[in-house]
């Protein structure tokens, strides 16, 4: 069996996400397609690149990610830097022919995008983003029944992505409020639920997007006030080919939200419904079945989705515990290692994750001009 060398850039919270990936996938996959081996790690200096060493069991820590990137014996760049350095990361991954697992968003800025979109038509590697949200076994069954007509023509449909941290005027800045570094909550949750939706009843044809700024002012680290540039909330409008609208929205000022990404969708034959912190189900309500007498057998049934993966996968620690937010992200890099060992691009792949840049660019052209926007039509290849 064929062993492929990791090196991860950036050992914050989702550089340690994806190390967990990387250690514990042979545990939940057996057999594995491939040997997974932990090279290196790059941090933004010596002491806490040796720390990272240490804590996720690489072979070694640098300050330099080039390091990774030469290495002969590295493979796989995966890539959890913020997301104002992804840019020169992602290009030299590409010129090595590096497999590349990318966080979200792909880049910042439409310039730094083009550049990546034109290096990527020479890249011989397979790329996939991180986006994890799609391999619950909820999402993946509701993506199966869409597919088999199961609510028939969408009529309508909500989507949330909620958390509750910029609530407080006292957080401190940091690079997520921070526009130019691509901070805002548009870029950070928002491209988790635009994606969500997008894969599930996509393409979205326009969007009439409007974004907020809870407080123009926040306490840098020393305590000194600065400017906000970047959005709190995003509440979006979005249109489908069909004439069908629905709502998109993402908020880091919802009190009392925790991790909350939730969706319905509204069919002219049934629905469905999905809450992440209830992720152990999917509810379906079928409009065939019969309401007399008495209401019949018609309401919402929750399908018990839990941990039933298709194989390698569902064996430990077993189909019916329950599952949580690490074990997406467990089968998200899973996805990627098998195509990476069949040599074939996965989805999200990286073309999809410039088709989401496309999308979320159209949102803030919306914001901007206060005007419905004509979203961009699809281009990559699956």
């Amino acid at each position: 069996m064929d062993t492929l060398g990791v090196g991860v850039i950036s050992f914050g919270f989702m550089g340690k996400m994806h190390t967990y990936n990387y250690r514990t996938m042979p545990l939940y996959y057996d057999p594995m397609p491939v040997n997974i081996k932990l090279m290196g790690v790059a941090e933004f200096n010596k002491e806490l690149a040796e720390k990272a060493a240490a804590k996720g069991g690489f072979e070694f820590g640098t300050d330099n990610w080039r390091e990774l990137i030469e290495r002969d014996d590295i493979h796989i760049i995966d890539i959890c830097s913020p997301n104002s350095l992804h840019t020169e990361q992602l290009l030299a991954a590409i010129e090595a022919g590096k497999h590349i697992y990318c966080d979200k968003p792909l880049v910042v800025g439409e310039e730094n995008m083009k550049r990546v979109e034109e290096a990527l038509k020479s890249y011989k590697g397979v790329g996939q983003m991180a986006f994890q949200f799609r391999f619950f076994p909820a999402t993946m069954r509701a993506k199966q029944l869409i597919d088999e007509g199961f609510i028939g023509n969408v009529v309508s449909f909500r989507a949330n992505y909620l958390h509750s941290g910029s609530v407080d005027p006292k957080k401190p800045m940091g690079w997520k409020q921070l526009k130019s570094e691509g901070g805002g909550v548009l870029q950070d949750l928002g491209s988790h639920i635009l994606d969500v939706m997008n894969h599930l009843i996509g393409p979205i044809d326009s969007t009439l997007t409007q974004t907020h700024i809870l407080y123009p002012e926040r306490p840098n680290a020393k305590g000194e006030m600065e400017t906000v540039e970047a959005d709190d909330i995003m509440l979006m409008i979005a249109r489908l080919q069909n004439g069908v609208i629905g709502s998109i929205e993402a908020s880091k000022i919802a009190t009392g939200a925790e991790d909350e990404l939730s969706f319905e969708i509204h069919g002219d034959k049934g629905a469905l419904r999905f809450h992440g912190m209830n992720a152990n189900y999917l509810e379906a309500y079928d409009l065939r079945d019969p309401e007399a007498p008495l209401g019949g057998t018609r309401g919402w049934n929750k399908i018990a989705c839990v941990q039933r993966f298709e194989k390698p996968g569902g064996g430990f620690p077993g189909p019916k515990f329950s599952i949580g937010f690490t074990r997406a992200h467990t089968h998200a890099h899973f996805n990627f290692i098998q195509h990476v060992a069949n040599g074939t691009q996965p989805s999200p792949s990286l073309y999809e994750g410039i088709h989401l840049q496309r999308m979320l660019a159209t949102a803030q052209k919306s914001m901007d001009t206060n005007a419905w926007q004509k979203m961009p039509a699809p281009t990559f290849v699956k």
